[in-house]
């Protein structure tokens, strides 16, 4: 049972729940072991402003979140602006909130009191606070406080009443909380703390400011959010265990198929509220997965859109339930396309979805109108692509493949396109490791590496189309990226002297 909120600017109990940090500068000591929640304040408790108190690679991610957390009723520290002819500022009034939102509590499982000034410098390279913000704290508060928090996750968001401005407040009501919802799993946290500890300098600066530049992409692209979370994950800001969580949760993608023949039954019962929304649903979480960003303000149900996709292009979808799908669909598709979006549907990919057969006039009026029509089992089939092979669909690629019509065949010949690719890189992949093996029987080096005539000549030995040193040079860089990591590149004066060697296999599912 927790009685009691630790008050933070808001910007840093974000960076608690995205595993960025462990610790925060509280202004008194917290004796470890202490368990309290986590309540958001505005910056202006801070005492230098947002853009010189936090590093440079942090402010996008600050600038996303303000609009959510004033929507919370809290305002960020409002701007300074001159409302005199000389240069005196004056500062707007903020906004006094009554009500803040609970997400998570923490246990201080150790608190430092830092003093040398020596140490700042790396001490700001493992948080997301600047040297200066750092110096000025050490300076007006003779020490700094630096309290190392074991997050975890609330089970649901709690809106509570706050009247207090002090560090720590009473809570009206006692949390009952457990640890079953770690931010980062034990041995992540250790190692955490023990770089923090002895301030050891960060192991991937390079990729801290990768993950800094995609951060803003990340909350509108599912594409971007993957890599983000994958590189949070090596980085230590993350757990292994929430990836392999969000795997176990596509267990839906098997039910994609059945969910359209469940609609039929419904559809004939005449349940049309059931048969439509399961099976909406489920297509608007397979195209949110592919990587298109739903516009959840349009839910279908009597008179409206069913889904529209605004990235990476704009797309209108209708989804039918039912044996048929009858000859007015084209129609409402149409009519609805217009009337939400005319500035768009013109041009838009036009998407109809159902497991019913489409009836000849809807098929002609489809054409016509550049509607594609595909099945369920169509749709199952390239979510299941991109859930066993992680970004592997394009979704520009596959809008060329939506043909106006009955368009599963060539949806299909997309897939087996794609399969085809990943099967050429497998097998790059192969015939780098058979000649690894090969010079391990024969006491070559530990990691015996290759150029690419040779692993070109050993690949054409047993494959058809064979290809050229620049083919497979093209794809052994590919293969070869940090991001992708299945081969090891020694560098060389330059393409025709570069080095390969094997790391990991890539397995077709």
């Amino acid at each position: 049972m927790i009685n009691t909120a630790l008050r933070l600017p808001a910007l840093e109990i974000e960076a608690l729940l995205q595993g960025r940090i462990i610790a925060v500068m509280p202004n008194k000591f917290i004796t470890p072991g202490r368990e309290f929640a986590l309540s958001p304040a505005d910056t202006s408790i801070n005492l230098l402003p947002v853009e010189q108190y936090y590093h440079l690679s942090f402010l996008p991610i600050t600038q996303s979140k303000l609009a959510q957390i004033n929507s919370q009723g809290i305002l960020i520290q409002s701007q300074q602006m001159s409302l005199l002819s000389d240069e005196e500022q004056l500062k707007l009034p903020l906004l006094a909130y009554e009500t803040v939102l609970l997400k998570a509590w923490a246990k201080c499982e150790l608190c430092q009191i830092i003093n040398n000034a020596g140490t700042l410098a790396t001490l700001s390279q493992l948080t997301i606070w600047t040297t200066e913000a750092l110096k000025e704290i050490l300076k007006q508060r003779q020490n700094i406080f630096l309290a190392y928090l074991r997050v975890y996750h609330l089970p649901k968001s709690i809106e509570v009443p706050i009247k207090s401005s002090s560090q720590f407040l009473a809570l009206p009501q006692p949390l009952n909380v457990s640890e079953a919802n770690p931010v980062l799993n034990d041995r992540t946290f250790a190692q955490r703390k023990r770089q923090l500890e002895k301030l050891e300098p960060p192991l991937h600066p390079e990729l801290e400011e990768l993950q800094s530049a995609i951060a803003s992409l990340a909350i509108s692209q599912p594409a971007a959010k993957q890599l983000d979370d994958d590189i949070k994950v090596f980085l230590g800001w993350s757990s292994d265990k929430l990836i392999k969580q969000t795997d176990a949760n596509l267990a839906w993608i098997n039910d994609i198929a059945k969910l359209g023949d469940r609609s039929i039954e419904l559809e004939e019962r005449k349940t049309n509220y059931l048969a439509g929304t399961d099976f909406e649903n489920v297509v608007r979480d397979s195209l949110e997965l592919l990587g298109f960003t739903i516009d959840y303000a349009h839910k279908g149900g009597a008179g409206g859109l069913d889904l529209f996709c605004s990235k990476p292009y704009p797309l209108f979808g209708e989804c039918k339930a039912g044996r048929k799908i009858p000859n007015d669909t084209a129609v409402q598709l149409l009519n609805l396309g217009m009337l939400r979006r005319p500035d768009l549907f013109n041009q838009a990919a036009k998407l109809i979805i159902g497991p019913g057969e489409p009836t000849t006039q809807l098929q002609d009026a489809a054409k016509i109108q550049g509607m594609a029509i595909i099945k369920p089992e169509t749709l199952q089939k390239l979510v299941k692509l991109q859930s066993n092979h992680r970004n592997s669909v394009d979704l520009f690629k596959l809008k060329e493949y939506l043909k106006a019509g009955q368009s599963d065949e060539e949806v299909e010949k997309y897939i087996d396109q794609v399969y085809t690719d990943i099967s050429l890189r497998s097998q790059i992949i192969t015939a780098v490791k058979e000649l690894s093996e090969q010079d391990n029987e024969t006491s070559k080096p530990i990691h015996p590496s290759f150029t690419v005539t040779e692993i070109r000549v050993h690949y054409n030995a047993t494959h058809n189309p064979r290809l050229n040193d620049e083919v497979v040079h093209d794809l052994l860089i590919e293969l070869s990226s940090p991001l992708t990591g299945y081969l090891g590149r020694i560098k060389g004066s330059d393409w025709n002297s570069d080095r390969f060697y094997f790391l990991r296999d890539l397995l077709i599912n």
